[in-house]
């Protein structure tokens, strides 16, 4: 397709998972009220980010794939004649665990998932707790849409996660987010941690001549334990075109719906007049398969 629209939601989330998934249902048939063909969804969008504390009884918040949720969303997409990106805590067996992007086609079938692949572990996102690495490796989804590259919030400061995607024929690079500040960094931290962000993902865009959809959760999280004040989710959710160029961005302090045309021709052209792929020197890239080069 040329030109596709792309609805991006960034959602505040509440303790109430019902209420979150109600809050969903309308913005996605609000979305698709507006001509989106490719509605992406936020990190782990059905509940509070709670992977702020490390705490055993939160696994039952987990769901095999195929289950409750994908039902949910499943006949979402369908009803809407959507693809539609979303994101799960897969339990894939007693004891193992995913993050996990679900991809669903317009009729609601499943066209795929993708097991994150890079895991954070930091204060207050301690998430190597609850999420074994992914193992399915980095394979674009096949929709009727074309190939989505899905990869999750990490991923999105890799680029080697974004070429591979790219060299395998992904036509989008998508990243369902969750990402925020904490209340103790200074705003001279918070302004340089966002635009690292922001910059990071413009330049998957133009290394690669893609366009990108990041799609990150705003408002205040508190931190159950108490030991911190919390998380303060930046929103900032955008579309670049496959040279960084802004197509649209969403604000930092409320839940936001966006529909957005994205040019899928221009990545030919960007890819013509700026031909990285074939420039790029895999005669001398060995070294990328190595932790350090000592």
């Amino acid at each position: 397709m040329k030109k596709i629209k792309v609805g991006i939601i960034q959602q505040s989330n509440t303790a109430d998972i019902r209420v979150n998934l109600m809050n969903l249902a309308k913005s996605i048939e609000a979305c698709a009220a507006h001509g989106a063909q490719l509605i992406v969804l936020q990190e782990l969008h059905n509940s509070l980010y709670f992977c702020q504390t490390e705490n055993t009884n939160l696994f039952d918040l987990a769901e095999p794939i195929p289950g409750p949720s994908t039902g949910f969303y499943s006949e979402l997409a369908a009803a809407n004649k959507v693809v539609l990106v979303t994101s799960l805590f897969e339990k894939r067996a007693p004891g193992l665990y995913h993050n996990t992007a679900v991809v669903f086609d317009r009729d609601g079938s499943i066209a795929g998932k993708y097991r994150k692949m890079h895991i954070p572990d930091d204060p207050a996102y301690y998430e190597k707790f609850y999420f074994t690495p992914g193992d399915i490796g980095f394979e674009p989804i096949q929709t009727s849409l074309g190939k989505l590259g899905v990869l999750v919030c990490w991923d999105q400061w890799y680029p080697e996660a974004a070429r591979l995607m790219a060299l395998k024929g992904a036509e989008l690079l998508i990243y369902p987010t969750a990402i925020g500040w904490e209340s103790s960094d200074t705003d001279d931290e918070k302004a340089r941690q966002l635009n690292a962000w922001i910059i990071s993902q413009r330049a998957h865009a133009v290394a690669n001549g893609l366009p990108v959809i990041s799609v990150n959760r705003v408002g205040h999280e508190p931190d159950p334990s108490g030991q911190t004040n919390g998380i303060l989710f930046w929103g900032n959710s955008f579309v670049a075109g496959p040279q960084g160029e802004f197509l649209a961005q969403a604000g930092n302090d409320h839940p936001e719906n966006m529909v957005v045309e994205i040019d899928m021709e221009r990545s030919e052209n960007v890819r013509r007049w700026w031909p990285f792929l074939r420039d790029r020197r895999i005669d001398e890239y060995e070294g990328l398969t190595k932790r350090f080069l000592d």
